[in-house]
């Protein structure tokens, strides 16, 4: 296996001009080659965003192709019954795991200002710990209570019986597979954080070949393999998760990468790591959670209305799908802004710090506005790739993604500005400002209405708009106030 993933994942050069790809090499303080892009620090900063914003936009585009093959190939064998239970069971794995993608969040903190510090032991004394406790929560806690506990979580969402009859399988071989794919999330990550975004989209390419591979023959099945329709889809998936992930830990620890682990190895806990990891990334967790369980609330409302599974079955179309396209140009320009933040502050650059966000901002945008463009003038095309031609589906789908059109904008400008914070180390301001306007605002919303008897599809969607734009709103006026500028960020000689 790692000899046909070193052929498809790297450059027919030599270790040293591959590290060159990634790493303009520039002296340190002392005198020395760094290996990390110093260009992040320097120069330009519309060109240091760019950076890591491309390699991170299309691998999250690519990425995505997993999620679109799943819904397109079950639309198509299965029905909309089948793109609700992928819809409902993603809402609900994300909400699960989403608490360990916090220690992520705080790693990267740490790596990006290491990195931007010229300090690859620090680097690597991170990742290390971040590994090591990836692969324990995932396999001794995440795993096993997200197999017991996914009756209860379908239940919960109001997902009517055919859908739990499609989404239990799904969601629980997802569950059984979870560390593979949270491991392939942490990898690329503290790559970004150090400013090497090439090799996760490189990573990314490999993995979605080989999911959609999978999927085309283990969801419409071929020869003697029978057709397992959205089992197929959770299948291909940790699959493919599993072979990528497998091959990055090999990488990091045989050396050549801007990570080297080589001289981490061990089973000692290093408790300061652990410690300030947790201390940026629990905030960043919870403030994940209440937007996904946001989501799983609102989908639960979508199941109480009166044609729930056509409802359900746009929205999983129309805003976990199709909407996805803004969610990755967004989530790439808060990595392009948290790693550019961090690091700027860990040359002790903060002015190049403040510029960061906006120039993201500015990216982002150039990509939204045509989304936004395709959502309002072409929805019907985009429903009916994923096999939506029930009369009601369609007419929801295009209600829906009318109203996303202005969500896209609110988004990116949201997500750059908390990338920007969470580079700082001010990972608590993301988390209320995302409880306010991800979770109490829409959940409150709908919840009035309910109660009157009055909520309507319309309501819901306009709810989600709402939600993104005081996300936006709020984040600005909180990176403005500068308070960011105070946070420290310093590790104890390991």
């Amino acid at each position: 296996m790692s000899d046909s993933l070193d052929a498809a994942l790297d450059d027919p050069t030599s270790v040293a001009e591959a590290s060159a790809e990634t790493a303009v090499e520039s002296e340190n303080k002392s005198g020395s080659k760094s290996r990390f892009d110093r260009r992040l620090v320097e120069g330009s900063i519309l060109q240091a965003v760019w950076i890591i914003a491309w390699p991170t936009m299309l691998q999250n585009l690519i990425a995505g192709l997993q999620g679109l093959v799943d819904h397109v190939m079950v639309g198509h064998h299965v029905g909309h019954t089948g793109n609700a239970a992928i819809g409902v069971s993603w809402q609900i794995f994300i909400v699960v795991i989403v608490f360990i993608a916090s220690v992520f969040s705080g790693m990267g903190v740490l790596v990006a200002r290491f990195a931007g510090a010229d300090r690859p032991d620090k680097v690597a004394r991170v990742v290390y710990q971040v590994f090591a406790l990836t692969i324990v929560l995932g396999l001794f806690v995440f795993a096993p209570l997200g197999l017991v506990a996914a009756p209860s979580l379908l239940n919960f969402v109001n997902a009517e019986a055919a859908v739990q009859g499609e989404a239990l399988p799904y969601l629980r071989i997802m569950f059984a597979g979870s560390f593979v794919t949270m491991l392939f999330f942490m990898l690329s990550g503290a790559l970004r954080a150090a400013g090497d975004a090439k090799t996760p989209l490189r990573m990314g390419l490999v993995l979605t070949v080989m999911n959609i591979s999978f999927n085309v023959v283990l969801i419409a099945g071929l020869g003697p393999i029978p057709a397992l329709g959205t089992r197929g889809a959770a299948l291909g998936t940790v699959l493919a998760n599993a072979l990528v992930a497998s091959y990055a830990a090999w990488r990091l620890f045989r050396g050549g990468w801007i990570i080297d682990l080589r001289p981490e190895v061990t089973w000692k806990p290093d408790l300061d790591v652990l410690r300030r990891v947790f201390s940026f990334g629990l905030p960043t967790g919870f403030q994940g959670m209440a937007m996904n369980l946001g989501g799983v609330i609102l989908m639960r409302y979508v199941g109480s209305l009166e044609h729930s599974a056509e409802a359900q079955a746009a929205y999983a179309v129309g805003y976990t799908q199709l909407f996805s396209f803004a969610s990755w140009t967004a989530m790439a320009m808060m990595s392009s802004a948290s790693t550019i933040v961090g690091q700027s502050l860990g040359a002790e650059k903060p002015d190049r710090a403040v510029a960061a966000p906006w120039a993201a901002t500015r990216v982002g945008l150039c990509v939204a506005i045509w989304l936004a463009l395709a959502f309002v003038l072409v929805p019907e095309i985009l429903l009916r790739a994923f096999g939506m031609e029930d009369p009601l589906v369609l007419g929801l789908g295009r209600q829906l993604l009318g109203f996303l059109a202005l969500s896209t904008l609110f988004l990116t400008t949201a997500l750059s500005y908390t990338g920007a914070l969470q580079g700082t180390g001010d990972t608590r301001s993301p988390m209320y400002i995302s409880i306010l306007s991800q979770l109490i605002l829409p959940i409150g919303l709908c919840a009035a209405l309910d109660a009157f008897g009055t909520l309507q599809p319309i309501e819901i969607w306009s709810a989600i708009v709402l939600g993104h734009f005081l996300r936006a709103l709020l984040s600005i006026l909180r990176f403005q106030q500068g308070k960011w500028r105070s946070i420290r960020v310093e590790l104890g000689e390991g």
